[in-house]
């Protein structure tokens, strides 16, 4: 399925159901801020797909890495090839913008991302731990 991929717009949010969603479109819409979102737009079907990346500096490189967040695509359209677009499009971008890379994690269980993950890269050895405040 060929969709339309484009920056995230204030008419693509829905009815925010939680202060974290609301709290986040905001910083996807407000351009000093690193954190923004793509979304796939089917013809006719609106907004199907979305994935939001953060960008940002660290010490393994000498230009921004891009951290792809999360990525979603609606139930009813998944397995069309609408994830691997929106990836694409990462991929794409990063290129264009000379970012020193794209990167993502996903559970070792999320067997169907993994799927498509797979077709882009090998995953890494690395085993992610996450502190979190008490």
């Amino acid at each position: 399925m060929k969709v339309h991929i484009r920056a995230a717009e204030a008419r693509d949010e829905r009815q925010p159901d939680d202060a974290l969603t609301s709290y986040t479109w905001r910083r996807i819409m407000d351009p000093s801020v690193r954190v923004h979102a793509i979304v796939a737009e089917k013809d006719g079907g609106g907004v199907i797909g979305i994935a939001n990346y953060l960008l940002h500096e660290h010490t393994l490189g000498l230009t921004p890495a891009c951290y792809l967040g999360d990525l979603f695509v609606d139930p009813r359209e998944r397995a069309a090839g609408v994830g691997q677009q929106l990836i694409d499009w990462l991929v794409a971008e990063m290129k264009a913008q000379g970012w020193c890379r794209l990167y993502w994690h996903t559970r070792n269980t999320n067997y169907r991302a993994r799927g498509l993950y797979d077709k882009f890269t090998a995953h890494s050895d690395f085993v992610r731990y996450t502190v979190y405040p008490k």
